[in-house]
């Protein structure tokens, strides 16, 4: 395996698979199975997930809600959607531990770094809930600072797209595939990779991201195995 111990950032829609909302239970057994072919291999997984299946503190603020409120709803859909992947992780005979940045002592554990890397030293997967624990900032966010945390090799962001294009491939055919592209590169021509305050924290540690399609089995063994999938964004 190339890398050891990486992180992986799924968005909460991912979880929906063709719903509208919420999560499809079949969708969280197929990332369990792609899970545990890496895990198997003794590599090292932590994981942040979105809650834009369930809510969004952005689109709450933006309907005249108070940011601050629907940041930390948008917090709970995290911790929502992690016991969910926890259970199919375990369901796949994966130990798995959830942690949240608030606490919620009753259905996981507090954030303790020493205690997070121990827990992956003992190859269970830990999943990180609750985003950074403050509003005004995304899980692309906590997902780079839990990676740095972590000491990861990498981050692998999954979506439902093979890479990074110089347009949108959902709307554009003639759109170009970029196989690698620096950290300046990208934001001297604008792509969306990630919010950013996470690229810039990403790039200031030197902490590649590879961005993949998820959605398609046997992509994440690939990745982790050092194979050319997805793009790959470094210094």
């Amino acid at each position: 395996m190339k890398y050891k111990r990486i992180l992986l950032k799924l968005s909460g829609e991912a979880l929906m698979g063709t719903r509208q909302y919420g999560i499809d239970p079949e969708r969280l057994a197929e990332y369990a199975k792609d899970i545990k072919t890496i895990t198997d291999k003794g590599v090292q997984v932590a994981i942040v997930i979105g809650g834009g299946n369930i809510f969004r503190g952005v689109a709450g603020a933006s309907n005249g809600m108070d940011r601050v409120q629907g940041d930390h709803m948008g917090m709970l859909a995290t911790v929502i959607n992690g016991l969910a992947l926890q259970s199919a992780l375990e369901d796949a005979d994966i130990p798995t531990r959830l942690q949240t940045a608030i606490k919620i002592n009753e259905v996981a554990e507090p954030f303790i770094r020493r205690k997070a890397l121990r827990h992956l030293e003992k190859g269970r997967v830990v999943i990180f809930g609750g985003g950074t624990g403050n509003p005004y900032f995304t899980t692309d966010s906590a997902a780079v600072l839990r990676a740095i945390e972590m000491e990861a090799d990498v981050i692998l962001k999954g979506t439902r797209v093979d890479g990074i294009y110089d347009a949108d491939p959902e709307k554009d055919t003639s759109a170009i595939k970029f196989d690698e592209i620096s950290f300046d590169d990208v934001l001297s021509k604008g792509l969306k990779v990630m919010d950013t305050t996470a690229f810039t924290l990403s790039q200031e540690n030197n902490l590649p991201i590879i961005v993949f399609d998820m959605n398609k089995k046997g992509n994440l063994l690939k990745v982790v195995s050092g194979e050319n999938i997805g793009t790959v964004v470094n210094l």
